[in-house]
């Protein structure tokens, strides 16, 4: 008799599914359940029995497929989760607005006009915190009626003046506001003064006419006694570039700042320059009176927060000027140098008028819509020519990178770009040999690497005696230097500029540019 397989019981037995020889046999019940096609269990039953695929429960399998990723419902959050939030609103407003025209000559200068220095933004975004600073020192002095002075500082291109333009105008609402009398303002800018002591003449001549005597005994007269006829007002000054007035002697320093200590003085002074130690080592006096400035310092910008204030400006526009990662390019170099402002806002118009180049060079050679005509919509060739289109009305990383190295070129920069193309092989051969503890090496040994070097781009080299000879040339221009020895090959010789240079002043070539990121 056949064999018959033992099968083990549990105590529910209508319901249950079991297992025989590596099969799924269906109880009576559950083949009555599996005829009803609306059952719900009919539906868990089905894919129990039909698909290979991991269970999942109905809920989770109403928009799935068991061909669709684990993360399928959910990849769009988890890739933007994935990103910092200045990258992701940048990724954001990339792919949501659509691609500008560059040949619309009233696209581009609006543009243009937007990223210029002199067009102020709305609101200034990323200095909230030095700008409720300043403003707190002004509302106070207004509702105390007490005079002072303020040193605003930092490096330059980092919002100083600009905030300080917002604040007085949020002060005037505020004064308007609050029943209180608004201060007179009184804007200076010292580089402008003929003579240094003529600041004095200009705050008289803000609050009277002139008298006879001299401004600053006029104003020390005024200040030291109870005048019959009190100025009511406040009277704000804002000194900018205030090292302006720094003299032999800080006397016109010194007597500016103290007019805010007379015991009757209405005069509250803030002085913006870029010197941090301008109060300490300037007005030492002012501080053994216990009279020391209030000093707000401006921080160098950040590089999220250069993108935040380019978005600022380019989010007024419809569509997408710049590619999200030139943008960060631009920001990343200047933040590590300087955090100027000013030169981010630069760059990027300059990149804007190597885009502007780059399509009227290649206006007549690509069958392109013509700078009048606008992007055509006869659709060519299906992806290929819109990706084209797409591409060349954006501004891109190398249309950046090119304007970084106009704003941040140096000498080693502009002989090396200069050099023949030999020489520069030679160099680019020097680079690759010296990576590492590697601090020089023979002509012999860099022949070795520059001939690789041609090898791997079929351009014939020279020979031994004539890159030895180049060496020379390169070693009379300051780049290398080659020492001497019985033999040619035998000299040795070491990379005298830094390999970043060399590396930025050939990343404009692909052929150098792959060459030496290899390693």
């Amino acid at each position: 008799m056949p064999t018959i397989a033992a099968v083990r019981r549990s105590p529910r037995v209508s319901g249950e599914t079991t297992v025989v020889a590596d099969q799924i046999v269906s109880s009576p019940q559950k083949r009555r359940l599996r005829s009803n096609p609306t059952s719900e269990d009919s539906l868990v039953t089905s894919s129990l029995t039909s698909s290979p695929c991991k269970w999942k429960s109905p809920r989770r399998r109403v928009n799935d497929s068991p061909k669709t990723p684990p993360n399928a419902n959910r990849g769009d959050k988890a890739v933007i989760m994935s990103k910092s939030p200045v990258k992701r609103r940048l990724s954001e407003s990339f792919l949501e607005k659509p691609t500008w025209n560059p040949r619309d000559m009233e696209q581009l200068n609006a543009v243009k006009q937007a990223l210029h220095v002199s067009r102020a933004p709305s609101k200034l975004v990323c200095r909230e915190v030095e700008q409720n600073r300043v403003l707190e020192f002004c509302k106070q002095a207004v509702e105390q009626e007490k005079a002072g002075s303020l040193y605003m500082c930092g490096c330059p291109g980092t919002g100083k003046s600009l905030s300080m333009e917002k604040v007085n105008q949020v002060l005037v609402n505020w004064a308007q506001e609050s029943g209180f009398q608004a201060p007179d303002t009184l804007s200076l800018n010292c580089s402008s003064l003929s003579k240094t002591s003529d600041i004095f003449s200009k705050i008289l001549d803000k609050i009277q006419p002139r008298s006879r005597t001299s401004p600053l005994q006029y104003l020390q007269k005024m200040f030291s006694e109870k005048q019959q006829t009190a100025v009511t007002k406040m009277l704000l000054i804002v000194a900018d570039e205030l090292d302006y007035l720094i003299t032999k002697d800080k006397a016109v320093l010194h007597d500016l700042f103290m007019l805010t200590t007379l015991p009757f003085s209405r005069f509250v002074l803030i002085g913006i320059a870029n010197a941090i130690d301008l109060a300490d080592k300037f007005l030492p006096k002012l501080q053994s009176l216990n009279c020391k400035p209030a000093v707000i310092t401006f921080r160098a910008y950040s590089k999220d927060q250069i993108i935040s204030i380019l978005q600022q400006r380019l989010n007024a526009f419809p569509y997408t000027v710049f590619q999200p990662q030139a943008l960060e390019l631009c920001a990343r170099k200047v933040a590590s140098a300087s955090g100027d402002m000013r030169k981010a806002l630069w760059i990027c118009r300059s990149a804007i008028e190597m885009l502007e180049a780059e399509i009227r060079d290649s206006i007549n050679s690509l069958d392109l819509p013509s700078l009048h005509g606008g992007v055509s919509d006869q659709p060519r060739d299906g992806a290929y020519d819109k990706s084209l289109i797409h591409e060349s009305n954006v501004v891109r990383v190398d249309h950046v990178a090119i304007a970084l190295s106009k704003a941040y070129r140096s000498p080693v920069v502009d002989t090396i770009q200069a050099l023949p193309q030999h020489q520069q092989i030679i160099l680019c051969s020097a680079v690759k040999l010296f990576r590492g503890k590697k601090k020089d090496a023979t002509i012999g040994e860099l022949n070795i690497s520059y001939l690789d070097v041609c090898k791997s781009t079929l351009i014939p080299p020279v020979g031994i005696m004539e890159l030895s000879s180049m060496c020379r040339v390169l070693g009379d221009q300051g780049i290398l230097k080659v020492g001497k020895a019985r033999e040619e090959k035998l000299c040795r010789v070491t990379l005298k500029v830094d390999e970043a240079d060399v590396t930025f002043a050939l990343q404009g070539i692909r052929f150098f540019r792959n060459c030496l990121q290899q390693s």
